[in-house]
C-alpha cells in the first residue's frame, strides 16, 4: 500500500542488484543522447579551455551553459611575495586557454602584484574575499571580479579549501583544485 509522497514506482526493498537496475534505467532516461557531431564540439571545446571533457561535461550538464572564463586565484597562479611571477607551467597552461582568465589577489598579495606576474595570460586582477568574510561579503567581491560575466559560467580553480567556498558564495559553475587543473 502507498503512502503520501510515494510516487508509484518499483519498491526499492529488493536486493542491491535491483536498485542498481532502477538507478540505470531513470539515469538513462534522464540523460539525452547527443549526436556524435555535437559530442565531438565539446570535446574540442574542452581541449580549448585545457580541461578533461568528463570535467567539462559535468560543467555543461550541471548548469546548462558553456565556460565564457576561469577565476584562479594567486595561490593557484603559484604567485607570492616571495615569488612575484608565475611558474613556467602555469604560464604554458593559461596562453593556449580559449576563455576569459580572471585572478584573485589573496592578501597580502595587491591585484596589481598578481597582474605583474605575467600580464600577458591575465586579462584582470581583483581582491580576493577576505578569509574572514561573511558569504554576503565573499558574494560582493566575487560579484565585482566577474563584472558582466554570468556567474555561472565562470569556474574557479583555487588551492585552498577556503577557496571552494568561493564557488557557493558567487553561484558559479564549479571549482576545480589547482592540482588537477594544471597537472
Amino acid at each position: 500500500m502507498s503512502g503520501i509522497g510515494h510516487n508509484r514506482g518499483p519498491s526499492l526493498e529488493g536486493g542491491a542488484s535491483w536498485r542498481r537496475h532502477c538507478w540505470t534505467a531513470a539515469r538513462k532516461q534522464l540523460l539525452p543522447t547527443l549526436p556524435i557531431e555535437v559530442v565531438r564540439l565539446r570535446v574540442k571545446r574542452a581541449k580549448a579551455l585545457g580541461l578533461e571533457y568528463r570535467t567539462y561535461a559535468s560543467v555543461r550538464a550541471a548548469t546548462g551553459h558553456d565556460v565564457v572564463a576561469f577565476l584562479f586565484s594567486s595561490n593557484a597562479l603559484r604567485v607570492s611575495v616571495l615569488r612575484p611571477s608565475m611558474p613556467v607551467d602555469r604560464v604554458e597552461k593559461l596562453v593556449v586557454v580559449q576563455c576569459g582568465r580572471l585572478a584573485l589577489a589573496v592578501e597580502p598579495l595587491t591585484p596589481g602584484m598578481v597582474e605583474s606576474a605575467n600580464p600577458v595570460v591575465l586579462d584582470a586582477s581583483h581582491p580576493a574575499p577576505d578569509a574572514l568574510a561573511g558569504f554576503g561579503e565573499a558574494r560582493a567581491a566575487l560579484r565585482a571580479a566577474l563584472g558582466k560575466l554570468p556567474s555561472d559560467q565562470v569556474i574557479v580553480v583555487g588551492d585552498m579549501a577556503l577557496e571552494r567556498d568561493w564557488c557557493a558564495a558567487g553561484r558559479l559553475a564549479g571549482y576545480l583544485p589547482a592540482e588537477r587543473y594544471f597537472g
